[in-house]
């Protein structure tokens, strides 16, 4: 194959992999550069003991942008991964005592806050009404568009988005907003708790942001019927059917460039020519380590960092009927917690706790009369902090707070525990400061001056959570087909 058409893929994330399929399928060579054994970026697996923990995403939205993969390849998806769709979505416990349950149904869920909360149902109505309305005006350019193309700025997609400016509340915060639209204090925390899903801060981050609700409730929250990890497994099964290579457990050391002009990847084993070049990686280290550029470190890392996170996978030696799926224990005060997160960069006292469990649906994930708890809690990025000192305490507040709701210490029935703190998640996938999400949305412009998928080097792009439309499994899906469009469109 001629070299203009080879392509050199760094990171196998969901997003490297989505674009190796559109680009192979599109006529490319396509060779992907991994430096883990395994695929998957932080949508991978740990296991212990016969517990497995899917390490990173848990929830799973937007499958079709899964599907939409196999579809092009004339492939049937339901042959390699099928996903379930949650009736219930999330259980959240409250510092006031109170507890609800959220459900995809739009009139059961409002129900479910009127009768648990006594926030008004038309309340909960109008909101998912106006969060749907906000999808329906910024998808098609914050999410499927290049921000890089002057030729977006002339699409009707952005003089739709123009046009329905007023339906955005830009220059509120996701808080504000939410104050203004719901009347009880759980209900508002609920809502603001989407802010996270950006890895944001709920009181300073524009009120754009609850557009999520809609992608959870108007779409659907899902998940695989063997783990999230099944959507990895399926991608990269594609990938090779496609004829990808893989280099599995081989190291990118730098993106050789000559007058601003790619021409290939040395490994820690062997070099590739290649005119073409995708970093799948967080560019800040991309630009810091791979390209050896200066200037792009320090403009791309100059830009404040999302949360990061520290997790317990623990394997629980009995089933605990009184959690659902996906569980939240909310903190007592929550702008408390995010000046934490952003402001001193310390651990909060009193976290909100996020438990994720896949073996409720998943029964193969933890053995007989078991489940697999993933455990986490908001932290900031990693700036040097004692870790060490921050697990500890951190087990312990999840502990107790964890127990006092339950009415029992939980702590008797760990038999294992695999720690995930922002020194693994930066060593295991390369995430700057271990921070999940790249740069935090947490300016009303940063949907525009998040890193776009195109590079000053010529044959060079980028694709993945750290660039543009964002992070988590749909965004990184979204900026495969970005990146995918913007070559193809140059090689037609």
């Amino acid at each position: 194959m001629e070299k203009e058409k080879t392509v050199v893929i760094i990171g196998s994330g969901v997003g490297g992999m989505a674009l190796s399929v559109r680009l192979a399928h599109a006529g490319f060579k396509v060779t992907v550069i991994e430096k883990n054994t395994f695929p998957g970026g932080k949508l991978s697996e740990v296991s212990e003991n016969g517990y497995r923990f899917d390490a990173g995403p848990s929830l799973f939205t937007m499958p079709h942008l899964v599907d939409e993969l196999f579809h092009l390849c004339g492939e049937n998806p339901a042959d390699y991964f099928t996903y379930t769709r949650l009736d219930t979505i999330c259980r959240y416990f409250f510092s006031s005592g109170k507890q609800v349950d959220s459900f995809a149904d739009a009139e059961t869920f409002a129900q479910s806050l009127e009768s648990g909360l006594g926030e008004p149902k038309e309340n909960v109505l109008r909101y998912l009404r106006e969060s749907k309305r906000k999808w329906e005006v910024t998808a098609d350019l914050f999410v499927f568009s290049d921000f890089s193309n002057p030729k977006t700025f002339l699409s009707t997609p952005f003089i739709k988005g123009l046009s329905g400016l007023r339906d955005l509340h830009v220059f509120q915060t996701m808080d504000e907003y939410n104050q203004s639209r719901l009347e009880t204090p759980e209900a508002i925390q609920l809502f603001n708790r989407y802010a996270t899903y950006n890895g944001c801060d709920p009181f300073r981050v524009p009120a754009t942001l609850s557009v999520i609700p809609h992608v959870e409730y108007g779409i659907g929250a899902f998940i695989p019927d063997k783990g999230i990890i099944e959507i990895t497994n399926a991608i990269s099964t594609l990938a090779k059917r496609q004829g990808v290579t893989f280099r599995m457990g081989e190291e990118a050391l730098e993106i050789i460039h000559k007058d601003g002009k790619v021409a290939g990847v040395k490994t820690d084993r062997l070099t590739y020519d290649a005119s073409l070049v995708i970093s799948n990686a967080d560019v800040v280290p991309t630009y810091k380590y791979l390209l050896k550029d200066e200037s792009g470190f320090k403009r791309s890392s100059s830009v404040e960092r999302s949360t990061s996170a520290l997790v317990f996978n623990w394997g629980m030696k009995r089933k605990f009927p009184e959690l659902e799926i996906h569980n939240i224990f909310f903190s007592a005060d929550y702008q408390a917690e995010f000046k934490a997160l952003f402001e001193t960069k310390t651990l909060y006292p009193d976290p909100t706790v996020y438990l994720f469990i896949s073996s409720k649906h998943v029964s193969a994930d933890a053995p007989d009369g078991g489940e697999n708890w993933f455990t986490m809690i908001n932290v900031p990025e990693n700036i040097g902090q004692d870790w060490d000192d921050i697990v500890r305490r951190g087990r312990e507040i999840l502990i107790k707070k964890i127990s006092l709701k339950l009415g029992f210490d939980i702590s008797a029935f760990i038999e294992v525990e695999i720690v995930e703190d922002p020194r693994w998640i930066e060593a295991r996938t390369s995430s700057w400061h271990g921070s999940l999400y790249g740069a935090s949305g947490n300016s009303k412009f940063s949907a525009f001056l998040r890193h776009s998928n195109r590079s000053k080097y010529k044959g060079l792009y980028f694709t993945g959570g750290s660039v543009h439309p964002g992070a988590g499994i749909p965004m990184c899906l979204a900026s495969a087909k970005i990146t995918a469009s913007i070559i193809e469109n140059k090689y037609k």
